[in-house]
């Protein structure tokens, strides 16, 4: 990824509203850690853009607010796999 990092807060911030994405997916997508891109669209992406800001604010919330769920489903789905070996 080149460029600065203000532009780099700007794509991870538009690739996440795009795709509706948790901040852990986008830091697989961009080769970059959670914590870079939790630090680009929490603390950068609000003096660079504002607006672009506040919509990935309601996505990470939306995932916040479901993180719960699909951290039960995916320790089913472990227990199932290991039930099947």
């Amino acid at each position: 990824m080149n460029g600065t990092v203000e532009e780099r807060a700007i794509e991870l911030g538009e690739y996440i509203i795009e795709n509706k994405t948790t901040v852990r997916a986008a830091a697989k997508q961009f080769h970059i850690s959670k914590s870079t891109v939790h630090k680009d669209v929490a603390d950068r992406l609000q003096f660079v853009n504002p607006q672009l800001y506040g919509e990935v604010r309601r996505v990470l919330e939306i995932n916040k607010a479901q993180r719960h769920i699909r951290g039960g489903l995916a320790t089913r789905e472990k227990y199932r796999r290991e039930e099947d070996t």
